[in-house]
């Protein structure tokens, strides 16, 4: 009878140890996936919502467009700007025309005869006037029709140098950057409308949509939620006693609330900075210890599990230290 006792206490402390064993082993939690806050950037109407909430969307697809008539508009004159300026600058490339040279030419010659003619009369009234027989004022007429005959020479001379010349470097520096400018501003409009309609950055579920159709958010107004990723992951808190044996890549069990078998993991992150345990997180033996929070993923394939649901943790690749 003393011998059935004592072997029933052992298997008794066997059995307890090895539970004890396994508890200080495992941590718990929930499962939670990355919230991405989807923002509008313009104030303009919602005009479609092409995903319904809990809907799995995947990366570049379409969730919701925003009005995009004014930011159309805009882009039409950005594109007319470029193209003027385009125009403009292959004009300077090409130089000037044939006639506008023959123009410039025909100028100058008539620049000339008139400068000739100016002259001429400056010296006959001169000479008359050294005789008496005209006033100092048409002198000085005729002196001030010649300077001005003689400025206008010398500027159809340098218009027809500057045709013979063509364009100068730097004319063609400023029409290029100029072109560029338009050019940056018209791919920023162009971006603009394509920021009028709100895609989902990466793969996930819709969680819940902040809008409706019709309704015009401002600028900066969130106007979706999305839940990251394929699958949820296990965060949970592990205690300052465990933390020096966790690291990132290291395999997991995962028990979730629910499924009869635990899900494969494997650890992505753990927090290097402690903070205290939740009072949901662990026993009231273990509530006052810091805790370092982690994050565990799901590594085999299999369909969407919840968030929110609360799970085990189990580290199988632990060592001692």
């Amino acid at each position: 009878m003393k011998a059935l006792v004592l072997s029933t206490l052992t298997a008794t402390a066997i059995l307890v140890g090895c539970e004890s064993a396994d508890d200080n082993l495992r941590v718990v939690g929930e499962l939670a996936s990355d919230r991405i806050e989807l923002s509008a950037e313009f104030a303009e109407p919602v005009v479609e919502i092409a995903v319904a909430e809990g809907e799995a969307v995947t990366a570049g697809q379409i969730l919701l467009r925003q009005d995009d008539a004014r930011a159309r508009t805009r882009l039409v004159e950005a594109d007319a700007a470029v193209a003027q300026q385009r125009a403009r600058l292959d004009e300077l490339l090409r130089g000037p025309r044939q006639e506008q040279i023959a123009a410039a030419r025909a100028n100058l010659e008539g620049a000339a005869q008139e400068l000739a003619f100016r002259d001429a009369e400056y010296q006959r009234i001169t000479r008359i006037q050294a005789k008496g027989l005209a006033s100092g004022e048409e002198l000085d007429l005729a002196k001030a029709a010649f300077d001005a005959a003689l400025a206008n020479r010398k500027l159809r001379r340098a218009q027809l140098q500057e045709g013979l010349a063509g364009t100068t470097v730097e004319e063609l520096a400023q029409a290029e950057h100029a072109l560029r400018q338009l050019a940056a501003r018209r791919d920023n409009m162009a971006i603009d409308i394509e920021r009028l309609t709100i895609r989902a950055p990466v793969d996930g579920v819709l969680d819940s949509r902040l809008i409706e159709l019709g309704e015009r958010p401002a600028a900066g107004q969130p106007t979706a939620i999305m839940l990251g990723g394929d699958q949820p992951h296990a965060r949970v808190y592990v205690p300052e006693e465990l933390r020096v044996q966790i690291n990132p890549g290291d395999a997991a069990l995962i028990y979730v609330d629910g499924l009869s078998s635990p899900v494969d993991g494997r650890v992505r992150w753990v927090s290097s900075d402690a903070a205290f345990t939740p009072y949901y997180a662990l026993t009231e033996r273990d509530r006052s210890r810091l805790s370092y929070v982690a994050k565990v993923d799901i590594a085999e394939q299999r369909g969407r599990l919840p968030d929110g649901v609360p799970v085990q943790v189990e580290f199988t690749t632990t060592t001692d230290q």
